[in-house]
């Protein structure tokens, strides 16, 4: 017999239930170093500083972003560069994704899990609804959630299904599927480990005041590595609108949710 406790949880994917550090944030790295001709790669450090902006989610747009930026320390002029969106966009995923389109063979194959089946099992047994609203493409995110994880066709808003994030359009979809058939407007609790997560909440916030919303954020493993950058990074996700801030996202369990609920 499980619990109804009225409350929906919606998971980012990226930082939040696998480690992209090695994969997503290596291939943005070089795909910036191969088109400034190996001059500049972004550091972590330079890749967490542009999406604290909040409006870098999409690692494609990040990484022509650096090539302008760097370009334009050179003297560029922005105005008169023609970068070649699709051209970048398809490097990037012959590094992330690999070189064979059936059978990936890029740094995707190689994320570390963040979270554990039992884990969303858990979440069930608790009368909570869950799923995902990630930037990632619906194939990186379906890789992960349903061939790594088992996940049995769980809720997914991605890419191709919404614009990205700060625009919370693809929360609320995902919270629509989510909450059918439930007599009242359940608690929503967005987890994510960027200011363009928080932000999102926020936004979604602003336009449906009705509901209670609660902001999550969750420190990516790339920045726990020494305790400045986690503290700082955590201290910019609760400038950016987070609630709370766990350094995994199994910690937020059904008895912290209900904390949260009562603050």
């Amino acid at each position: 017999m499980t619990k109804q406790t009225n409350t929906i949880v919606v998971f980012d994917i990226d930082g939040v239930i696998r480690d992209v550090g090695g994969s997503y944030r290596r291939a943005l790295a070089d795909t910036v170093e191969h088109f400034t001709d190996q001059a500049y790669r972004p550091t972590p450090v330079d890749i967490d500083n542009l999406k604290s902006e909040g409006i870098w989610n999409n690692d494609w747009e990040a990484s022509q972003e650096f090539i302008y930026r760097y370009l334009e320390t050179q003297g560029q002029n922005r105005a008169q560069l023609q970068l070649d969106y699709e051209i970048i966009v398809t490097y990037f995923q012959t590094r992330y994704r690999g070189t064979d389109s059936e059978n990936w063979n890029g740094y995707i194959c190689n994320e570390p899990l963040l979270a554990q089946p039992s884990y969303f099992q858990q979440l069930t047994q608790s009368g909570i609804c869950w799923g995902f609203f990630s930037g990632a493409t619906r194939g990186s995110a379906t890789y992960v959630l349903e061939k790594r994880l088992g996940l049995q066709s769980p809720v997914l808003i991605a890419m191709e299904d919404a614009p990205g994030k700060p625009d919370p359009t693809g929360l609320f979809a995902t919270i629509s599927v989510l909450e059918n058939g439930l007599d009242q407007k359940p608690t929503v609790v967005y987890v994510g480990d960027t200011v363009a997560d928080m932000y999102t909440v926020e936004k979604a916030r602003n336009l449906d005041n009705s509901r209670t919303w609660l902001a999550v954020g969750v420190l990516p493993p790339h920045v726990q590595e020494t305790a400045p950058r986690r503290d700082a990074y955590a201290e910019t996700l609760i400038q950016a609108g987070a609630n709370i801030v766990l350094s995994n996202v199994q910690e937020l369990t059904f008895k912290q949710i209900k904390e949260l609920q009562r603050k």
